[in-house]
């Protein structure tokens, strides 16, 4: 078993991510299943892929990826997250490219809560004036 590097924890909308590093040659597990199964859209795994494209470091981690909550595009926004965390964990002085392609900003977007005696979040029950 390899040892760790580092580790980072990603959230977006309701989807929590724990992003672990390990020193490899650039094999992903989301969940303990292979990547391409995992996330099928290519477009998904090109936008979590995002923060090892941006430092150059594509293929030098082993990337294991415990994912819960939300849908896939919402684990796909927490896995994003949390490997720019970990990143910057091993290393501080990528946390400025990170930081300036948004890679390590939370997105806090989430469904609002519904309120009582109200059908939803912000619809209203028909007026009636008499």
């Amino acid at each position: 078993m390899v040892k760790e590097l580092s580790a980072g924890t990603g959230r977006r909308k309701t989807a929590v991510a724990r992003v672990r590093l390990f020193p490899g040659s650039g094999k992903w597990l989301v969940n303990n299943v292979d990547i391409e199964q995992y996330i099928p859209s290519e477009a998904l795994r090109q936008y979590l892929r995002q923060p090892l494209t941006l430092t150059g470091l594509e293929g030098k981690y082993d990337v294991k990826i415990s994912a819960k909550g939300g849908g896939i595009s919402g684990q796909t926004g927490a896995i994003r997250h949390g490997l720019s965390r970990a990143l910057v964990e091993a290393d501080a002085t990528l946390r400025e490219v990170l930081k300036k392609a948004g890679c390590l900003t939370r997105d806090a977007r989430m469904k609002e809560r519904k309120k009582p005696g109200q059908p939803g979040a912000r619809k209203r029950f028909q007026f009636s004036k008499r």
